[in-house]
């Protein structure tokens, strides 16, 4: 796709038309096919609610063998469609920074013997206390994030997560090159300030901050409230190695909180008053276990801004707990304070994508055997959603009697859809026509299968030693 600023100044209609046909020639093999494949997720009736069932659209016009045969066999040029995400138009925050958010979206497949690189995935439960660990694929996924409440984003890339990664490594593989890549797509040029990459709990940010310290990153993530940090170390006369730690911040235990740096009060519609405390300089104490295992030398201070975010209500949640976030920017002042915790929930609005993903466009019905089938739907998903977004400003609202009219520009991605057969009407359709054809013999009435596909263990390969010591004991 051409350079960032030659599309800027072309109309929305144009974008989304030379998108298309990037995107087409970025499919290799069965391309016709994957083309009609993605117009009929986007023009459907409703809910995508089977694969086959998509091969009775109108702008489907070839059949269902032919759609199997595509996600299964067909060939998509990853690299080049990841540039063509790429080189689109993104949203930035009010400051006019860029802002990612990185979550992990499963795709469960409990009953799927035959289907290698299975992890155990977590899924909440109706009810505290009801989480499970069902098999599937977890994917990891990074969009940009658009300012205010909106159920929009830009998804830019998506990795399956295998049996011998190491999430922390190849979250920060990932990351590396979605940043690199809009790099050289010209959002990003020096002088502009750090792209924010915001994460929820469960990813360590402090090491995800030290892998991708060699980048214009600054890294926002959601702290365990029952973590300890360490403030510097007080300098001390005498001789001796110098502490590297200061004084214990136990996040459960508020007599061990000084006097917070930085406290704002901002009034807000939706959480009534929102107070945030923010201590400069703390740093987690880093050991040689897990992660660090393999660490050469001493381990690194990471130093970074504590805030702690206390609102009045959440939605269903007359008493709520407050929110811990790091970041890894040190010397926050009040303003960027504020800018940081309300970028921090902008990230929730990548649940609405996955939401929109399983729920409408059907990302997890499939029951595909094989990952790299899987692989190949989700790059299908991502590029439809991409169109929805390219096609927002050109839809219409066709709302159902029941639901009120949205403001002009605030259409859902669910409501774009319904429209969009209208705008494909008036863009060029790069799949050739069908050619004539008959399905095959298929298998012979009454054989059976002499060859049954493979059964795949579920959960990690990799076994990691979690210590210096359990390390010793295993070699010794």
């Amino acid at each position: 796709m051409d350079s960032l600023p030659e599309d800027a100044g072309a109309g929305p209609l144009a974008v989304l038309a030379r998108f298309r046909l990037d995107v087409y020639s970025c499919f290799t093999a069965r391309a016709d096919e994957l083309s009609e494949l993605a117009d009929a997720v986007l023009c459907a009736d409703g809910p995508v609610k089977t694969l086959a069932g998509l091969s009775l659209a109108a702008e489907h016009r070839r059949g269902h063998g032919a759609l199997y045969d595509a996600v299964n066999h067909g060939r998509i040029d990853i690299g080049r469609l990841r540039r063509s995400l790429a080189g689109l138009p993104l949203p930035r925050a009010a400051d006019g920074r860029l802002v990612l958010a990185v979550d992990v979206s499963n795709w469960l497949r409990p009953g799927a013997a035959t289907s290698p690189g299975r992890l155990f995935c977590h899924v909440y439960g109706r009810g505290k206390g009801q989480a499970q660990m069902i098999p599937g694929w977890p994917y990891s996924v990074i969009a940009a994030l658009e300012p205010g409440r909106t159920s929009w984003t830009a998804v830019l890339d998506a990795v399956r997560l295998g049996p011998d990664d190491d999430e922390a490594e190849v979250t920060a593989a990932q990351v590396r090159d979605v940043v690199t890549r809009l790099i050289a797509a010209g959002h990003w040029r020096e002088g502009d300030r750090p792209v924010l990459v915001i994460f929820d709990a469960g990813y360590d940010v402090a090491r995800l901050a030290f892998l991708l310290a060699d980048l214009p990153v600054e890294v926002l993530g959601r702290l365990r409230s029952d973590r300890v940090l360490c403030f510097p170390p007080q300098r001390r006369p005498g001789r001796g190695r110098p502490p590297r730690h200061g004084t214990d911040f136990k996040l459960a235990d508020p007599a061990s909180w000084p006097a917070a740096a930085v406290t704002t009060i901002t009034q807000t519609t939706r959480y009534g008053t929102a107070v945030a405390q923010a201590w400069d300089r703390l740093h987690p104490r880093l050991t040689h276990r897990s992660a660090w295992l393999g660490h050469d030398g001493d381990l690194p201070v990471i130093d970074g801004t504590l805030i702690r975010l206390q609102v009045d209500h959440l939605p269903g949640d007359r008493d709520p707990k407050p929110v811990w976030l790091w970041c890894s920017r040190t010397g926050t002042a009040p303003g960027q304070v504020d800018r940081l915790w309300q970028a921090f929930l902008r990230r929730f609005d990548l649940e609405h994508t996955f939401r929109l993903f399983k729920q409408v466009l059907g990302w997890t019905i499939p029951k595909i055997r094989s990952p790299e089938a899987a692989n190949r739907w989700t790059w299908l998903i991502i590029t439809c959603h991409a169109q929805l977004r390219l096609a927002r400003p050109l839809a219409d609202d066709l709302r159902l009697p029941w639901e009120r009219p949205a403001p002009p520009g605030r259409l859902t991605p669910a409501r774009v859809r319904r429209g969009f057969r209208n705008i494909r009407a008036a863009i060029p359709c790069p799949a050739g026509a069908p050619k004539p054809g008959k399905p095959g013999p298929g298998r012979p009435p009454g054989s059976k299968n002499r060859r049954p596909a493979p059964r795949h263990d579920v959960g990690k390969t990799t076994r990691r030693e979690p210590s210096l010591k359990a390390r010793r004991e295993r070699a010794g």
